[in-house]
This record gives structure tokens, C-alpha cells and sequence, in this order.
């Protein structure tokens, strides 16, 4: 048996008006919000007395999606800095095609995204980036070249 597709990201955030901010600028579409909570929550999670607010967003082309979590309870946990380099173990990050990385990195700025390094130009294929966004999240930008 094989599985059918990628449904979605998850990432918990503190702020999650900000992080839904974050990625209506770059281009994803809201498709709702919800509180989460009970016990399907508790056994899916692990965890007891689950009670969340979720933002699940989809990109333009409706094949990838990406579910924002603010935990209520309980209370989420922090794991240590968020400006950690991009090579430590289970680092997450979520990768974008877009049309102009130069363009996007510019709307990004104003909602708090840093440059990690540079605009890179891979061989005559990609320019690729990764910024840092909300609560830390390290995003990655790529832009085809023709």
C-alpha cells in the first residue's frame, strides 16, 4: 500500500494572527480557522486536554497545505533558541516555488523575515533563499529560472 499524497505541514506557533499574516503575503489562501479540542484531539496528539486554535492555509495551485497551531492547552513547549542554524537534527523547513524571490523576500520583510544568507544562483536552474519566519521557521524560497 502506498500512500495517496502530503495532506499537510504542522506548525505550532505563539502568535497565530501573525504566522497567518506571514503567509497570506506570501501567496497561501486561507481556507479557515477552528478550535480543536476532546478527546479525538487528545488521542491523535498524545497529549490530555488538547484545546487549540488552527489556521489551515493552501497554496494558489490547491495541492499543498500548511495548518498554523496555537496550543491553549497544554501549554506548548519551547525547545531552545529559534535562531537556530538550518543543520541542526529535525529542523523543519517548508520550501516554495515562486515567480519572483527577489519581489517575495521584500513583502516578507515587513512581517519579520530575515535573509539566513543569501539569494543563491544554482548552476542555470534555481536562485534559492531561506528566511527565517515566524516563531523561527525557516522557509525556503525558489525560484525557476528559464
Amino acid at each position: 500500500m502506498a500512500i495517496q499524497r502530503m495532506d499537510n505541514v504542522g506548525i505550532v506557533v505563539e502568535d497565530l494572527d501573525a504566522a497567518v499574516a506571514y503567509f497570506e503575503e506570501l501567496g497561501m489562501e486561507l481556507e479557515g480557522r477552528a478550535q480543536v479540542e476532546g478527546l479525538v484531539a487528545d488521542r491523535c496528539t498524545g497529549l490530555d486536554g488538547v484545546r487549540c486554535d488552527i489556521a489551515m492555509l493552501r497554496t494558489p495551485d490547491g495541492h499543498s497545505r500548511l495548518e498554523l497551531a496555537r496550543y491553549r492547552s497544554p501549554a506548548a513547549i519551547g525547545d531552545g533558541p529559534r535562531d537556530r542554524p538550518h543543520n541542526i537534527l529535525g529542523t523543519h523547513r517548508v520550501m516554495f516555488a515562486v515567480d519572483d524571490i527577489e519581489d517575495t523576500v521584500a513583502r516578507l520583510r515587513p512581517h519579520g523575515a530575515e535573509l539566513l544568507g543569501e539569494i543563491a544562483r544554482f548552476e542555470d536552474s534555481y536562485l534559492l533563499c531561506y528566511v527565517r519566519g515566524p516563531e523561527g521557521v525557516i522557509v525556503g524560497l525558489a525560484q525557476q529560472l528559464t
